[in-house]
């Protein structure tokens, strides 16, 4: 090895510099630096970045929208719309005088809903096709060009009608897709509007719908009025012939029953009922307190008692003065009783007095009980007598009750029969006069007239809703293409989804002002490219502890991203720093340190991992100052193998004796193991992704392989950045101006 790569490693003199730069005694580890938005950027700058990115995606969508909805507003057919305004009053009509079983309440109610659908009906169409002669017209006959001018779309072609053939039919679907019927609200008013590329056309057709609709109407009336003359006309001679059968019915029934004076007998015949019933409820009262006197009398006899508390007994004055001298003589009996014997003639005078007494009063109370028995049987056949003429009565009321009923019956038949009759004769004399009055409830209040601007296209409304429509398209394919972008486009996005620091962006270069070269900051790369190397050099130095530089593994998702020329630019940046140097291709599948630094691929590192060559014999000085280089060699079968050796492990460590930072560029994570194997033999690891190149989901795969040797992460270098393309996106990160700056500076 050339330079004597072998001897003692000198003093670091970069190690004090990074010290000093945070401020902290040796032996403690310096802070991460990590690259952070500029503040203020706040969310809707973060939009506008955005817009700003995807603004050609934008742009284009807005441009094909306006334009789109310009040359259609511009080259379409204009639409003509003319419009009739029609007084639509309220027709109910009502053939017969009697109410009908459906409430006609009801049926006002859709009455208005009815119109309208008559006013777009097949059968007014039709007719007003054919007033018009509109059945071979460009608009409503088979040419296509019609119908496209209408932008009527397809239509089915069925017979949508009996007597119709299908384009008929067609013509006919065509006629009433242009017909609005719109009614007025709270009127009764309607606009019946028809819309046509010919604007003279489209007046007439309007006119002759609302002329064909009244005439309809009328006609519609007329048939309605001549059905019910000939109905009622039907009905007047069934109904003349029931009236005749009735009255003759009646006549026969007041012949065979003398029903002439049938009224006036039945009113005696009911009045007489009424008396009698009168006096056999008298009667019943009667008897009931006779009846009541005589039990109790008979009560008293049958007791035993004595009979002077009836009450009839002692209402009568004459056995009451009869008892009275019956008492005198029984006292006068006593007191003589004392001082006479029993033969004394006074006293047998006396005796004899008293039988007598006693016997008129016996008479005179056996009068009463037969004067009460008697009034209480003669109260009773009273009764019995009332109540058998009340019931023969009754039987003659009954009889004419039943005569009265079926008079009744015939008779009320024999007027119904009349008053049908006579309606009905009113009724077909009105029909028959309505029949010859031509009048509608329907009246054209404003004639269409040819419209003077068209209604289709709306150039202004289809202009403004084509901007805002274009816009509307152009935000939305803008963050929508943002949103599914899963990409790793900005530093904030390696911290937020890869959860490492950012080292820095490396802005891409043109590969046409390189003519096929590799830019390495050694040869003279624009001043931006050069500055951004050097910012992540400087980061991985303060991102490291003391000794964490010594050993680096730079690596990537996936081929292309860069990590070969971030690798060289890192060592050769570590190299102008004043460090001693070594660049290792480890990549020994796709092997590109020889071709950048212009060295021969073999002897390398796999002829010194097998043992075919020695240390002095592989590693290489280069032509920056510091910098050696230790090719890939000869690519052999199992890189895999060779880097998960222990000879390679005891190599590198060995190489800390003789250099202060040994950079190793390895192969792809995604794509061999190689890298992970690589990682465990170092003591520091660069990430690099592509920007716009690969997606976090890959990125983060790969990191997750990665940490499986437990590595030490430095953090990820955003690389190949398109700052000339995406200049206001990344603003927060780098503006033009620093571009000048960077030249003033050299």
């Amino acid at each position: 090895m050339s330079d004597n790569p072998e001897r003692p490693r000198q003093s670091d003199p970069q190690r004090h510099l990074r010290l000093a730069a945070t401020g902290r005694q040796p032996e403690t580890s310096p802070p991460v630096l990590q690259l952070e938005p500029a503040v203020g950027g706040g969310h809707l700058l973060d939009y506008v970045r955005v817009l700003h990115k995807r603004r050609w995606v934008a742009a284009t969508a807005f441009v094909i929208v306006l334009v789109s909805v310009t040359m259609y507003t511009f080259t379409v057919t204009p639409v003509f719309e003319a419009g009739t305004r029609l007084l639509i009053e309220s027709d109910d009509p009502n053939v017969v005088s009697f109410a009908e079983v459906i409430d006609e309440q009801g049926a006002k109610a859709d009455y208005y809903q009815t119109q309208y659908n008559i006013l777009q009906s097949r059968v007014l169409a039709r007719k007003t096709i054919d007033g018009l002669q509109l059945w071979d017209t460009e608009y409503f006959g088979n040419s296509s060009r019609g119908r496209g001018e209408l932008n009527s779309g397809e239509t089915g072609v069925d017979s949508g009608g009996i007597g119709e053939t299908i384009d008929q039919s067609h013509a006919i679907d065509l006629f009433l897709e242009n017909l609005t019927v719109t009614p007025i609200r709270n009127s009764r008013l309607v606009d019946v509007k028809y819309r046509l590329p010919d604007p003279a056309l489209a007046a007439r057709v309007a006119n002759a719908i609302a002329k064909n609709y009244i005439e309809q109407n009328l006609e519609y009336k007329f048939l309605s009025s001549k059905e019910a003359s000939d109905w009622l006309g039907e009905r007047l001679s069934e109904q003349r012939q029931q009236v005749e059968q009735a009255e003759a019915a009646l006549q026969r029934y007041r012949e065979q029953n003398d029903a002439i004076s049938l009224e006036d007998h039945e009113n005696i015949v009911v009045q007489k009922l009424a008396d009698l019933n009168a006096a056999v409820t008298q009667a019943k009262t009667e008897r009931f307190q006779k009846e009541a006197l005589y039990k109790q009398l008979q009560s008293l006899a049958d007791a035993g008692a004595a009979l002077d508390s009836f009450p009839a007994i002692l209402t009568n004055d004459y056995i009451q003065q009869q008892k009275s001298e019956l008492s005198q003589l029984q006292t006068q009996y006593r007191q003589l009783s004392e001082k006479l014997g029993d033969k004394h003639p006074d006293i047998i005078n006396v005796r004899s007095a008293i039988e007598l007494a006693q016997n008129k009063l016996n008479g005179e109370i056996l009068k009463v009980v037969d004067s009460v028995r008697n009034e209480y049987q003669s109260a009773l056949a009273q009764e019995n007598s009332l109540i058998g003429a009340l019931n023969q009565q009754k039987s003659e009321a009954l009889s004419m009750n039943r005569k009265a009923i079926d008079y009744g019956v015939l008779e009320r038949d024999a007027e119904s029969s009349r008053q049908m009759y006579e309606s009905l004769l009113q009724r077909a004399k009105e029909t028959g006069v309505s029949t010859e009055l031509k009048t509608s409830n329907i009246r054209i209040v404003d004639e269409a007239e040819l419209p003077s601007v068209p209604v289709w296209p709306r150039k202004v409304l289809n202009l403004t809703l084509a901007l805002l429509g274009g816009c509307v398209l152009a935000l939305g394919l803008a963050f929508f293409f943002e949103y599914v972008d899963s990409r790793i486009k900005s530093p904030e996005e390696i911290k937020a989804h890869l959860g490492l620091p950012s080292l820095g962006m490396i802005p891409a270069l043109d590969p046409k002002s390189w003519k096929g070269r590799d830019p390495l900051i050694s040869d003279g790369v624009p001043p931006n490219f050069a500055e951004a190397l050097r910012t992540v050099r400087t980061n991985v130095l303060f991102s490291s502890a003391e000794e964490g530089a010594r050993n680096l593994v730079v690596t990537s998702t996936g081929p292309g991203e860069g990590k070969t020329l971030v690798a060289a630019n890192l060592a050769i940046g570590f190299a102008q720093a004043g460090q001693r140097v070594l660049l290792i291709d480890a990549d020994m599948r796709r092997p590109r340190i020889h071709q950048l630094f212009r060295q021969r691929q073999e002897p390398g590192l796999s002829n010194l991992m097998v043992g075919h060559s020695v240390p002095s014999a592989c590693i290489r000085k280069s032509s920056v100052p510091g910098l050696w280089l230790l090719t890939a060699g000869r690519i052999p079968p199992n890189p895999a193998e060779l880097l998960g050796s222990q000879r390679f492990r005891d190599f590198v460590q060995s190489l800390s004796e003789h250099f202060d930072s040994v950079i190793i560029d390895s192969p792809p994570v995604m794509a061999v193991t190689d890298a992970a194997i690589a990682a465990s033999a170092a003591t520091g690891i660069v990430f690099v992704v592509g920007a716009e190149m690969t997606s976090r989901h890959a990125a983060k795969t790969a990191i997750q392989q990665l940490e499986n040797g437990r590595p030490c992460f430095l953090g990820v270098v955003l690389n190949r950045v398109d700052l000339e393309r995406n200049a206001y996106y990344y603003s927060n990160y780098y503006r033009r101006e620093y571009h000048q700056y960077y030249l003033a500076a050299r």
